[in-house]
């Protein structure tokens, strides 16, 4: 895939541009591959052809220069497009200007380089987000704990977290799946792993780990999660120098006041939740509300909105909400949403089911950098389970909810030009 990635590049850096012509890139229901238009403009940036997003213009699109390259990759890749004139693009940009409509303009700059944390090892489950930017063609590099501890994350501009428990509690999946041998192996690497870098226990390596990721937020980077990930990170934050696993994951018993000295201000999103103490039961905390839901929310009501934000005054999370709909299908995870009574006041809610009080997608800063936390584990397979075959996104190719993952990746390349007064 990156060589021929890399061909693509290249082929655009040297391909003719027409000056006085544009190409489009609609988002809204007119798009045939939403996931893969993505794809496109994150070459053009690392082409070094600068692209304007369009916020809520026609779904969010995107605009630049005309390029025999983009044409043709765009017809390759099943991605609709139109040529617009010279005069047209200024039409376009004086009604986006309109201060009585909601929409603005950010220029995206530069290709950010993007870092996925995930295990080397065969695991009976995938990742949404490795599986979108495959799809879209978007490189990435794979980063562990022996890479994060080692100090590379400085060297990126975007980290996902995948699917991971930070808690050294393995997902809570002892109950279930301890005689399974993908469960063995896991345990058995993960303590030779701490072993090598030098922890006595699991969750040790996976606070160490958290807390490298913590600055490489602080120093400015950009932070997203899926599934287990955002609540766990959360929870081992707050849980330094308390030991929260029970005999079964670290070989000794938790500290019986475990709950009273957890520390919520080291916490991204979270605050005042309880952490699960029972090994049997399939949650760290009630931060998730997977259980608390189950006899109000099914696959047919499930579903959570986007917020509308000012594009001229709120772009960042106007950014991160682009989408041909606002109301979203919503799929399971080990982690589904989010409680909203346990988010912290200055974390933006991004989408919601305010049926039932959750939060599904949420945003903040923290120091220089920004996170942004996804509930669920795949957008297209509303109930995941271990050993279930990857989803195909060529089914999918405008699924809203993948978009909003793509959303993420185009985040660090966006620079909002300064208003005038």
């Amino acid at each position: 895939m990156k060589t021929r990635h890399l061909i693509f590049i290249l082929f655009l850096a040297f391909a003719s541009r027409s000056f006085g012509s544009y190409i489009l890139i609609p988002m809204d229901e007119g798009q045939k591959n939403h996931l893969k238009s993505y794809g496109i403009a994150y070459a053009a940036l690392q082409a070094n052809i600068e692209v304007d997003w369009l916020l809520n213009y026609r779904g969010g699109s995107f605009m630049m220069y005309q390029n025999s390259a983009i044409e043709k990759f765009c017809k390759l890749r099943g991605v609709s497009y139109e040529l617009v004139a010279d005069v047209q693009k200024d039409n376009i940009y004086n009604q986006i200007a309109d201060p009585e409509v909601n929409m603005d303009v950010v220029k995206l700059l530069k290709a950010p380089k993007i870092a996925v944390y995930s295990p080397k090892s065969k695991l009976p489950w995938d990742d949404a987000v490795t599986l979108v930017l495959t799809y879209a063609e978007i490189p990435y590099d794979v980063v562990y704990d022996e890479e994060v501890i080692s100090g590379v994350l400085p060297m990126y501009d975007w980290l996902h977290l995948h699917h991971e428990d930070f808690t050294g509690q393995y997902g809570k999946f002892w109950a279930n799946y301890r005689n399974q041998k993908w469960y063995i192996d896991d345990v058995m690497a993960q303590e030779a792993m701490a072993n090598k870098l030098g922890f006595k226990k699991v969750s040790q390596l996976k606070l160490a780990v958290a807390k490298k990721i913590r600055d490489f937020v602080s120093g400015g980077g950009f932070m997203f999660a899926m599934c287990s990930a955002p609540d766990s990170f959360d929870i081992a934050l707050a849980a330094e120098g308390i030991d929260i696993c029970d005999v079964m994951f670290d070989g000794d018993p938790m500290d019986k006041d475990a709950q009273q000295r957890l520390d919520y201000s080291q916490c991204f999103a979270f605050k005042d939740f309880h952490i699960v103490t029972n090994p049997y039961q399939y949650a760290i905390s009630d931060i998730d509300v997977t259980q608390s839901r189950a006899k109000m929310i099914n696959e047919k009501n499930d579903l959570f909105v986007l917020f509308d934000f000012s594009a001229k005054w709120d772009w960042i999370p106007t950014m991160l909400t682009q989408c041909h709909t606002k109301i979203i299908k919503g799929f399971m995870g080990q982690t589904t949403a989010f409680n909203k009574k346990y988010i912290k006041s200055s974390v933006i809610i991004l989408g919601e089911n305010k049926s039932v009080e959750e939060a599904r997608y949420i945003h903040g800063e923290y120091g220089k950098g920004t996170w942004t936390f996804l509930g669920g584990h795949d957008p297209e397979d509303y109930q995941h389970f271990i050993g279930d075959p990857q989803t195909d996104l060529e089914l999918y190719p405008t699924s809203a909810a993948y978009r909003l993952i793509l959303n993420n990746i185009l985040f660090p390349a966006a620079k909002k030009e300064k208003r005038k007064t």
